[in-house]
């Protein structure tokens, strides 16, 4: 069974440990080199990699790195106990909700982006969690 582990590119490595602490209540951990620091608090190990802006995403990844807010179709969604205090948490940080709070079968739901353009979501699980919409 494959591991998992979450990568998020910042441009300023200093400023993006500063927000996943803050906004998350992460905790730094190891530090590979001067470019990348582990933070544990979450399930999967989340690293944040320093990627200057306009660096190539690849040899045929055809785009390159950019941060302003930008669509990405995968992103991580943190579970809270409180969504309430997450979102107040995660706005003192820097990040900018889109729009509103969400009630939905399986609890509540707010969208963010963090300041570098990488979304993620915040879902505050009701007793049922996802079974209430799995088919």
């Amino acid at each position: 069974m494959p591991g998992l582990l979450i990568n998020i590119d910042v441009p300023d490595l200093a400023a993006g440990e500063r927000f996943y602490t803050m906004a998350l209540g992460l905790t730094p951990g190891r530090r590979m080199g001067d470019g990348i620091v582990e933070l544990a608090g979450c399930e999967a190990p989340i690293y944040l990699i320093e990627k200057r802006a306009g660096s190539t995403i690849g040899l045929e990844g055809g785009d390159f790195r950019r941060y302003n807010r930008h669509w990405t179709p995968v992103h991580p969604d943190f579970s809270v106990a409180d969504l309430d205090s997450a979102v107040a948490h995660a706005l003192a940080a820097g990040a900018m909700q889109e729009g509103e709070t969400l009630d939905l079968p399986y609890g509540r739901q707010a969208m963010f982006a963090d300041p570098f353009g990488n979304g993620f979501c915040l879902i505050e699980f009701n007793s049922k969690g996802y079974d209430a919409i799995a088919t």
